[in-house]
């Protein structure tokens, strides 16, 4: 048997430490976020002080470290892309992976509406039969309104700025604070068709599947070893080929632009939005990772805002995670954050299956 080189070895280590980043960030990101999703930012630093959110503080029931669906939706987008993955590799058919998206977006939506294993529910294997993912925390509406219509888009579908056949008119976060996935496992170019085509399962808005491929393609070029502002230029790029992408461009220019500025502050987060539409959430969690040095800012920055709190921070940690991979997040966050364990499996075996392939 035949080793692998050194180098070979280290740069598997990193691909794998980028992967479960992306994850685990995410989902520190969505836990900080999540209690203080829908206050505002007087709100939040009358409570919290003036600094605002400065770690995980109670959510449901008191709890701290609570995922949301953002984490949620994301896990079951590895799933599938594991699954289509391991078809493509094992029996050489591609183009499967629009359906089986679907399908865990369906899996996804049975923890949302049936009881789990622990109220008497069906287990089964995979993440449906995990007891901590039957939690209701605020789904989208259009996720749940798109998904139950059971549309699987071409995968070839072409990107024409169209609006798409499932909710044409929404434009929600929901669709990117998924798709960070699809930039893991795949080139940049096929990371954003995958992840807009994947987005019209349940928002139609051309800005919505645009975001959210952008976000993919984003991660794909920091896997690939570039700088993040190098990633989001690449990116603006590749919007530029598509119809319909002048939202979308719109937002990431004024992130890199407020982000060049320096002295990152609240103020200057809300004024890119709230983050509660795709382009929005985009450029915040853009901004936020590019405009403080430390892990840890970063990720306070992009919750301490009157808006979508969870999806903006779930986005900036995806994006730090991959950066700097798991151990460049903070260890106590990453310890406490709900379902590290099943996450960071979860991320491995996504890591595995691309070698394997």
């Amino acid at each position: 048997m035949t080793w692998p080189s050194q180098p070979i070895l280290e740069t598997a280590a990193v691909y794998r430490a980028r992967v479960r980043g992306c994850l685990l960030g995410g989902a520190v990101g969505d836990a900080l976020g999540y209690p203080v999703e829908f206050a505002t930012l007087d709100r939040i630093r009358a409570a919290h002080g003036e600094r605002g959110v400065t770690g995980f503080v109670p959510g449901a029931h008191g709890v701290t470290g609570l995922i949301s669906d953002d984490t949620q939706m994301t896990l079951f987008t590895v799933e599938a892309l594991i699954q289509a993955h391991a078809r493509e590799r094992e029996k050489g058919i591609g183009g499967a992976w629009a359906l089986l998206l679907r399908h865990a977006y369906e899996r996804w939506l049975e923890t949302q509406s049936k009881p789990g294993p622990e109220q008497g529910g069906a287990a089964t294997g995979g993440l449906i039969g995990e007891a901590w993912l039957y939690a209701r925390r605020a789904p989208g509406n259009a996720c749940l309104s798109g998904i139950a219509q059971m549309y699987a888009p071409d995968p070839w579908l072409e990107l024409d700025g169209k609006p798409g056949q499932v909710n044409p008119e929404s434009k929600g976060c929901g669709t990117v604070m998924r798709s960070a996935p699809f930039g893991l496992v795949n080139p940049a170019d096929a990371a954003f068709a995958m992840a807009a085509r994947g987005a019209q399962i349940t928002h139609g808005h051309p800005t919505g599947y645009y975001a959210s491929g952008a976000l993919a393609a984003i991660v794909s070029h920091v896997v690939d070893g570039e700088s993040l502002e190098g990633a989001v230029l690449r990116t603006l790029r590749l919007l530029a080929r598509h119809p319909g992408h002048e939202e979308t461009s719109a937002a990431l220019e004024e992130a890199l632009d407020l982000a060049a500025e320096g002295s990152p502050t609240a103020e200057k987060v809300e004024s890119l939005g709230a983050g509660w539409v795709a382009e929005e959430a985009l450029a915040i969690g853009v901004y936020c990772a590019l405009a403080e040095s430390r892990g840890r800012d970063a990720l306070l920055l992009s919750v301490n805002h009157s808006g979508d709190s969870d999806s903006t921070g779930s986005i900036c940690g995806n994006l730090l995670g991959t950066l700097h991979g798991d151990v460049g997040l903070p260890h106590a966050w990453v310890q406490q954050v709900e379902g590290r364990s099943r996450i960071a499996a979860l991320a491995d075996d996504l890591a595995a299956e691309k070698a394997r392939g």
